[in-house]
């Protein structure tokens, strides 16, 4: 399943950027979500970096047909290389079960803001359900995507 989502601020790439390289801002967008533990770590040398966000939140809501796969929590680990201060490679795994989105990310100009793009592929190797449960990881990549647009752009306004 072919998934992408765009986000923007009204600041340029550099700074969105140095928001995304920031550990406390990551752990910040899981708290948004409602996680029960999250950790992030960031490594990187100028604009480089790789990013390792860990979290696991209830699976409270989650059809019983998908439950049965990921039991009463879901664990998500979301690693990002990024090659440039604009362009990264994306993988979200789900640790031990048979679901991932690899893709990448990408940060744009956009006038005076930044476009931050989100695309992939949602994969689930699950005979009969796989195509239920790629939906609806998608959902939950949306859900988190829109928690971090509203966590970013009060982080940006804070620091502007």
């Amino acid at each position: 399943m072919r998934f992408e989502h765009t986000l923007r601020y009204d600041v340029p790439p550099d700074a969105v950027f140095a928001m995304l390289g920031e550990a406390v801002f990551r752990e910040q967008v899981c708290e948004a979500q409602h996680t029960t533990e999250a950790t992030a770590t960031v490594d990187g040398v100028d604009d480089t970096m790789t990013v390792t966000v860990d979290q696991r939140r209830p699976a409270d809501g989650i059809p019983s047909f998908a439950k049965k796969f990921v039991g009463d929590s879901i664990h998500i680990r979301q690693h990002e290389e990024w090659s440039s201060a604009t362009d990264a490679k994306l993988e979200v795994s789900i640790p031990g079960k048979p679901g991932h989105l690899k893709g990448t990310i990408t940060l744009r100009p956009d006038g005076d803001g930044t476009v931050e793009t989100v695309s992939g592929e949602i994969r689930v190797h699950i005979p009969i359900v796989g195509g239920k449960i790629e939906g609806l990881i998608s959902e939950l990549l949306e859900h988190a995507l829109r928690a971090e647009q509203r966590v970013g752009t009060a982080w940006l306004a804070e620091r502007s």
